[in-house]
């Protein structure tokens, strides 16, 4: 192909899509092609008389004065890369030939930009680095600890914030806390409206509305953590540097990242759920069966170790049936909740409550000095659970019988301690109800 004669060759340069420079010693532009402002967003001659260092990212600008200065020394370079801030504030990748003329004592260099191609390889390594920790790790703090440090590869996240909504509570609490320096109303303020529209938000000094607190931060992007129909938080950054900022390309990576850590947190919460359901009735809330002689278990060999003393206090609901039978089991389960409510006030936080089934609950009276500490315990549960209950519009009465062994006396084992506990239960029962019995006889 043969170029046209009558075309300068100025004109050919600008023609080109990659950016022909010519520089003096010092980087100063000398010349540029048209294609300057396409690639930095400066005309050409905006870029004339500028320092290449001046429109270069300041994180790049030691690495690449010592690279300019091996060109200069006669070793030419044809591939190597630093970045630069677009005119309207993005980060641009750079990939240049450069020679020295030493005879010219300048310069020359050719800019090819390779923006989209730096950032499809960073956001596909982020992609599968976040997505990896999303599946791997158990601890959520963790995960937004990888998280943070995978995107602050892309986009300024220095301040970096992972906030979490209880729909129930309507509360929102930081997950993932941010540097010292920002301000937590406006934080929470942007996060709220984040959680409030379900949609990603982008603000600018710009765009923020006067008066408000975001209004005093340079950029703010924020997206929801969204599973399913409900918004679980939201992911939220601040930029401070006025000459870098976020744009739209930004938001669909975030939104990506939001994605894979709602997916995570929804993983999660499913997963303690399921623990929950395992270890705890979820009537109640209080230890089941399982987890109940569980730590009776745990209990005895610590009083065994230390030869200290226990109690198992195990008791039943008189006439719980009627009232299945008279109110329904809406109201049977009511009285069930606050029988367990009562029963946690009765006893130490070290103190162990469970319900066993049905109306029956058990209590460990862990590390007595003697008999009486757990017949004080059972008779305060006798008076604070045989107190008349008014459960939705309903005046109830119903009252415990309660059976107490002791350990060493009554039992050694978990099983032990629990059978007689329960055969003590029903002669209070049989006795007339409303109150406790203690195990006659020692174990042999």
């Amino acid at each position: 192909m043969t170029s046209n004669p009558h075309l300068p060759h100025d004109k050919l340069l600008d023609l080109l899509l990659d950016v022909v420079c010519v520089v003096d010693k010092d980087g100063r532009f000398l010349s540029v092609s048209a294609a300057s402002e396409q690639v930095f967003g400066y005309r050409p001659d905006e870029m004339i008389g500028r320092t290449a260092f001046e429109l270069m990212h300041p994180d790049d600008r030691a690495a690449s004065r010592a690279l300019v200065k091996s060109i200069n020394s006669g070793q030419p370079s044809s591939d190597h890369e630093n970045r630069y801030i677009h005119k309207d504030g993005h980060i641009v990748h750079i990939m240049w030939s450069a020679q020295w003329l030493e005879a010219e004592q300048v310069r020359v260099g050719v800019a090819r930009d390779i923006t989209r191609r730096k950032r499809a390889e960073a956001v596909q390594a982020a992609l599968y680095a976040v997505s990896d920790a999303a599946h791997a790790v158990g601890d959520l703090h963790r995960l937004y600890e990888q998280v943070h440090e995978v995107v602050a590869q892309l986009l300024p996240a220095q301040h970096f914030c992972v906030a979490l909504h209880d729909a129930a509570s309507d509360q929102l609490s930081v997950a993932y806390p941010l540097t010292p320096d920002d301000t937590p109303v406006a934080t929470r303020d942007f996060c709220a409206e984040v959680i409030r529209t379900g949609r990603a938000l982008l603000l600018s000094p710009e765009t923020a509305p006067q008066g408000t607190a975001t209004a005093t931060h340079a950029d703010w992007l924020g997206v929801p953590l969204i599973s399913g129909s409900q918004t679980l938080g939201a992911l939220v950054l601040q930029n401070h540097n006025a000459s870098v900022r976020y744009n739209e390309q930004d938001q669909e990576l975030l939104q990506f990242v939001a994605s894979q850590v709602a997916a995570a947190i929804e993983r999660k919460r499913t997963h303690s759920r399921l623990e929950f359901l395992a270890q705890y009735d979820p009537l109640t809330e209080l230890s089941n069966r399982s987890l109940f002689l569980d730590r009776l278990r745990s209990a005895l060999q610590r009083a065994k170790r230390d030869s200290l003393r226990l109690a198992v206090l195990y008791l039943d609901m008189d006439n719980f049936k009627q009232v299945n039978d008279t109110y329904g089991h809406s109201a049977g389960d009511l009285l069930l909740q606050e029988v367990a409510r009562r029963l946690r006030q009765c006893v130490r936080e070290s103190d162990t409550v469970g319900r066993l089934g049905g109306d029956e609950f058990a209590v460990i009276v862990d590390n007595i000095g003697r008999q009486e500490d757990a017949t004080l315990v059972a008779e305060k549960i006798i008076a604070t659970l045989s107190a008349p209950y008014l459960l939705d519009g309903h005046h109830l009465i119903s009252a415990p019988s309660l059976g107490i062994a002791v350990h060493p006396d009554h039992g050694q084992s978990e099983l032990q301690l629990v059978q007689q506990a329960d055969e003590a239960m029903y002669v209070a029962k049989r006795s007339g109800g409303k109150r406790y019995v203690v195990v006659e006889k020692p174990l042999k």
